[in-house]
């Protein structure tokens, strides 16, 4: 079995995620390459070589510019903070390695437009780590949708409801427009928009109208470098500083089917820790799911007589019937958020190899597009008027 040697980019909890998926891909799936957990990279404060030491990374670094352009690395996976997304895959591109990076693709879309056309240009494989695509009840949904189940797809509601940021969080990166790009936009609606592109196989055409709200203005400045991801709870000495991207926005929109959009994110939606689901009504049938039940889809079949019409809560860990499930547990032993990102360590590794993915993988190009649309709904929000997303370049 050929080796290819990783980098990661970034530490934090994305950081955690992918170090988890790299280390067990090859206890549950068959590789066709195996990934060696070469590198970190990490800031000098975040002290890397701890984590490498405690997640299974052979070295660590403070360089990020060196480690990407190292001939021994063959795929630099990039975990950080959005505005941290372009320096190191540009960088790597043009040293000629394959890149996963996270979502959303760049902090700008402009960032983001360069980065499809370099990775077009260069040839070379790129990943985005849209890790719902792989929960298996999602991967199933698409399948139905592919294979005609729900008919023609007229309906699709979507929403991403959080509630980790009250006034009491401090001013993270997250909240910083030059850092994060957008707030719950893009953290958020990035994902449902990638999700429903992938379950409908439609793209978005239009935003017909928007709302961005931004609730808390400003928040206590951190008293020291606040790691750990989304956020650790500490307050600061009391100084306050602006909050620059948005609390929550919605958005309603068109498919290329015909089908009418609705698109929620929020983070101070009380109650919904990670409410993340969609709704898609067709002539045939619809679905529904919620990541907060992610092993189970819920099914309506409208070609049934209509005495047993019903909705049907499907069990999505059939090893012989869902998507990657076969490759974990026993049926109904259910598998949780990291599963995800351990499916997809391995369709990366499945495409390296020249084999084809479980599932559609999205790539730098793929998710340019949902960039485009998270561009069109934030214009639409800001002008009051439809924006199309042939507009938005």
């Amino acid at each position: 079995m050929a080796a290819i040697n990783v980098a990661l980019i970034g530490q934090g909890f994305m950081g955690r995620t992918h170090s988890n998926a790299w280390g067990q891909v090859c206890k549950f799936f068959p590789c066709p390459n195996a990934p060696v957990m070469h590198t970190v990279f990490g800031q000098p404060e975040e002290n890397p070589a701890a984590f490498a030491a405690n997640w299974g990374w052979k070295n660590a670094s403070t360089d990020w510019q060196a480690l990407v352009k190292s001939p021994e690395i063959g795929l630099v996976d990039i975990a950080t903070p959005n505005f941290m997304h372009a320096p190191p895959a540009r960088a790597a591109l043009e040293a000629g390695k394959a890149v996963a990076c996270e979502k959303p693709i760049a902090g700008t879309l402009a960032d983001a437009r360069e980065m499809a056309q370099l990775a077009k240009k260069s040839n070379l494989k790129t990943f985005v780590w849209y890790n719902y695509r792989r929960c298996p009840a999602v991967a199933f949904a698409h399948k139905l949708v592919k294979e005609g189940r729900l008919g023609d797809i007229r309906h699709v509601r979507a929403l991403y409801l959080q509630d980790w940021a009250p006034e009491s969080v401090p001013l993270l990166w997250r909240f910083d427009k030059s850092l994060a790009g957008s707030g719950a936009h893009g953290d958020l609606n990035a994902h449902i928009i990638d999700m429903t592109r992938f379950v409908t196989g439609q793209e978005i055409t239009v935003v017909v109208g928007a709302i961005a709200e931004t609730f808390i203005k400003e928040r206590t400045i951190p008293s020291g470098v606040a790691t750990g991801g989304i956020a650790d709870g500490r307050t600061g000495a009391g100084a306050k500083g602006k909050v620059t991207v948005d609390d929550t926005v919605l958005f309603l929109a068109r498919f290329s089917g015909g089908a009418v959009a609705s698109f929620e994110a929020a983070r101070q939606a009380t109650g919904n820790q990670n409410h993340n689901g969609f709704e898609i009504n067709g002539t045939k049938g619809s679905i529904k799911f919620n990541f907060e039940r992610m092993n189970e889809l819920e099914y309506y079949d409208a070609t049934l007589p209509r005495g047993v019409q019903g909705w049907t809560t499907i069990m999505c860990t059939h090893g012989g019937d869902h998507p990657y499930v076969g490759n974990w547990w026993p049926d109904a032993h259910l598998i949780g958020y990291e599963h995800g990102f351990t499916n997809q360590a391995y369709d990366i590794l499945r495409v390296l190899a020249g084999e084809a993915p479980t599932v559609p993988m999205p790539d730098f190009e793929d998710a340019y597009q949902t960039q485009r649309v998270l561009e069109a709904a934030l214009l639409c929000a800001a002008e009051r008027r439809p924006i199309k997303i042939d507009d938005v370049k």
